[in-house]
């Protein structure tokens, strides 16, 4: 980038998360979607597929140590080491050749892949102010979607044209391509050579002086006390089954129950995920709307997580419908629905923690949401050949009202003055 400054340099460097989060979320799909050629040319049951995708989210629960390790080293060099591990690990899951060895992979895939959403939440709380957050949050969460979306075509065009092992060597061959964007471009915003002195400005004056880190490192325990902690774990743990869901165990629900062949999951298993990428910047406009009316932000990200909530009712009737496109649809509703609220909440841990205990609040938050998908996963791996997929269908419908409950009842506006978001008085032009 040289020493030019870049306008509106803040965006490009969320981009450029998003892009990571793109590559992530792919790299973690490429199983779901190649689930029902792997399962069979390894002779390995849905019960232990079940186990596998455990594996994965006991893995991705070690956030905290990855939100940990970046606010300690920093997120440039934490997270390319990160990403480094995870594009090695998934190119290795072709060498697999029985379940133990995948369920292995999948694990120390989840530790590495688990470092995004602190890496993303760090870098939206570095480089942006209080108002611009939630639509910052909003793009980089639109990787997760795209990632996913992604995934369907891709790896099912790689097995058609070669085998299910290459599927995992493309895809993780694309994370080694943006590690080596992610070092040449990115730097902190105190060292961006390319950072104006007036989005610099502008940045600091959009953020909450009590939110300023102090050089400190996180002190866990002091934060596993604090209700407003719980306040955003708890609706996470309720709500991030729906994209387990959605990422892994989908794809087999299209081809068992629905009847769909490999080509026809390529064409429709993807769509749910378009239909999330709308919620990402969905949930933010609605907090938006609500912050523009009057509503302190905490409860206007709240009542988007409502909205989002009370749309999550739908997947009640996935498993109730005749017509396998109603089903698709009511999935892409699910889809839309929970980046809606799932952005949102994310979003919420810059807004109550200090800068320098972001990733973490972020990492250990994810574990709660990533053992709920634990949990979901493996009910389902193990319960889905007797009771079916409905009631998991159901249950994704009602958790989400729940965690809207708990949102609204645990989190409390952090003591200190607001960031002057939304007032006249505040003259600093948007870069």
């Amino acid at each position: 980038m040289g020493s030019r400054t870049i306008k509106a340099l803040r965006w490009w460097m969320i981009g450029l998360i998003m892009l990571g989060a793109i590559i992530n979320y792919l790299t973690r799909a490429t199983l779901g979607v190649a689930a029902p050629t792997v399962l069979v040319d390894l002779g390995i049951t849905e019960q232990e597929y079940g186990w596998i995708t455990g594996a994965f989210q006991l893995g991705v629960m070690m956030q905290p140590l990855a939100g940990y390790l970046l606010d300690v080293i920093g997120l440039k060099v934490g997270f390319a080491i990160f990403a480094t591990a995870w594009s090695l690990l998934t190119m290795a899951h072709g060498l697999a050749t029985n379940w133990p060895m995948l369920m292995g992979l999948r694990g120390l895939l989840g530790l590495a892949e688990g470092s995004a959403n602190p890496a993303g939440m760090k870098a939206v709380s570095e480089w942006f102010p209080a108002k611009e957050r939630g639509h910052a949050g909003g793009v980089y969460n639109i990787g997760a979607s795209v990632g996913s979306m992604l995934a369907p075509p891709l790896v099912a065009w790689a097995i058609l044209f070669w085998n299910w092992q290459m599927a995992f060597v493309l895809t993780g061959a694309l994370g080694l391509v943006w590690v080596a964007a992610w070092l040449k471009f990115y730097h902190p915003p105190a060292k961006h050579p390319s950072l104006s002195a007036e989005e610099g400005a502008y940045i600091a004056a959009g953020q909450e002086a009590h939110l300023a880190g102090d050089g400190a490192k996180p002190a866990i325990r002091d934060l596993v006390k604090q209700r407003n902690f719980w306040g955003i774990a708890l609706p996470r743990f309720l709500a991030d089954p729906t994209w387990g869901t959605l990422a892994f165990w989908v794809p087999l629900y299209l081809m068992n129950v629905r009847g769909f062949d490999l080509t026809a999951i390529a064409m429709f298993a993807w769509l749910p995920f378009v239909a999330a990428d709308l919620g990402c910047m969905f949930g933010p406009t609605v907090a938006s709307f609500l912050h523009r009316r009057g509503f302190s932000l905490l409860n206007a990200r709240r009542g988007a997580f409502t909205v989002g909530a009370l749309m999550m009712v739908g997947m009640a009737f996935v498993g109730r419908v005749d017509s396998p496109y109603l089903a698709i649809a009511l999935l892409c509703l699910g889809g839309f629905a929970h980046q809606t609220l799932s952005v949102t909440v994310i979003t919420m841990a810059s807004d109550l923690f200090k800068r320098n205990e972001v990733a973490t609040v972020a990492g250990m938050a994810g574990t709660m949401g990533n053992l709920g998908v634990l949990i979901f996963s493996l009910l389902i791996g193990g319960l889905v050949a007797s009771v079916g997929y409905d009631p998991f269908f159901l249950a994704l419908g009602v958790l989400d009202l729940v965690g809207a409950a708990l949102l609204w009842t645990l989190v409390r506006e952090p003591s200190g003055p607001t960031a002057p978001a939304h007032h006249p008085a505040v003259t600093v032009q948007t870069p």
